[in-house]
């Protein structure tokens, strides 16, 4: 079985302690009208020190209302105390020991310590200083201190749950962010292995079929497919059906074409991304239009207006041939390369980039 007690509750609790002590302020009253405003003017203050430190909202009181407090429990010993008698055999007109007692309870559990500490030690001393060492157990003090030492001990193990809480939501979180990132690999690579089946099965069961043996046409179609693996591994966001048609014909017609990915579409909504993927594809009929012997598309790193560059080049004979076999040499001099084509996507549509 649980038990469980509101802020709510605990707050009215320690309203009705304190009410108890201005009640019991109120039937102690001297006679004598220069003691009663002494009383008086100390249960003013003492009211409005307890009402500032009840119901100031915040889980850590504010600075300025625990000096109030703490100037408050040092004022009421001061005022009061000479308006007591002490010949007289100890009653509640000592009540304001108690009460500062109270009020730095208050203080403690609101994490203002210190202040506390100061102001219970206060009042202690000058009780003793006051009324002698008696004070301690006939008129309460000792009491005050051992109160705040239980508050005390109260906020400390509170502050300890309340960083052990912390620390389980924020592992908690840490372990829910890792199993959606686990998931999102997961369901990735499970739709990059139904691509690549989907593409390599065919040629696959082609392969089966002739025990390997493949005539000119199939061996390079069998490049193309493998190029097109490749294709989802360095080129996954630039991907789309329509992109993957385009790079494929350009390949058939002997051109080169390299994706790379790097990153530059993360942050690109499905609207956005299925917009450049329209014109990616687009560009690369444009390419193929252009008889570009080597396209080259690579996206453009976050930050900048382009999401995508696409450079389509034209060779001369000789080095046309051997791009078309994949073994162009990057040492070679590109001066005598010829720019078929040269596009900029960029990441916001031009009617999103104005209106923006």
């Amino acid at each position: 079985m649980r038990a469980s007690v509101t802020a709510g509750s605990a707050t009215g609790l320690a309203a009705l302690f304190s009410l108890v002590h201005l009640v019991l302020a109120a039937s102690t009253l001297p006679t004598d009208p220069a003691g009663a405003a002494r009383v008086v003017s100390c249960m003013v203050l003492y009211a409005a020190a307890t009402a500032l430190a009840l119901f100031v909202r915040g889980p850590v009181l504010p600075v300025w209302v625990a000096c109030f407090a703490l100037a408050t429990a040092i004022v009421m010993p001061v005022v009061c105390a000479p308006a007591v008698d002490l010949g007289v055999a100890p009653t509640y007109s000592t009540w304001w020991i108690a009460a500062v007692g109270t009020l730095m309870v208050v203080l403690a559990v609101r994490q203002r310590g210190p202040f506390a500490w100061a102001g219970v030690l206060f009042c202690t001393v000058h009780s003793v200083a006051w009324a002698g060492p008696g004070a301690l157990g006939e008129l309460g003090a000792l009491g005050s201190v051992i109160w705040l030492s239980v508050a005390t001990g109260f906020a400390i193990a509170m502050n300890h749950a309340n960083r052990i809480t912390r620390d389980f939501v924020r592992a908690e979180q840490e372990t829910v962010d890792w199993q959606a990132a686990q998931d999102a690999h997961v369901s990735e690579r499970q739709v990059r292995l139904g691509q690549t089946t989907r593409m390599a099965l065919p040629m696959l069961q082609r392969i089966i079929d002739t025990c390997g043996e493949l005539d000119a046409a199939e061996r390079a179609e069998s490049l193309h497919l493998e190029q097109a693996i490749r294709d989802e591994i360095r080129g996954r966001s630039l991907l789309s059906d329509d992109v993957r048609g385009e790079v494929m014909r350009l390949r058939r017609r002997g051109a080169v074409v390299q994706l790379h990915d790097d990153g530059g579409l993360d942050d690109l909504d499905a609207t956005e991304l299925a917009r450049v993927h329209a014109e990616l594809a687009d560009a690369l009929r444009r390419a193929f239009a252009a008889q570009a012997d080597n396209v080259i598309v690579r996206t453009v790193p976050d930050g900048a207006d382009e999401a995508v560059t696409v450079v389509g080049l034209r060779l001369d004979a000789a080095e046309s041939e051997s791009a078309a076999l994949g073994a162009a040499d990057e040492d070679d001099d590109e001066d005598d390369d010829s720019v078929a084509l040269w596009l900029e996507i960029p990441r916001a549509a031009p009617a999103t980039a104005s209106g923006a």
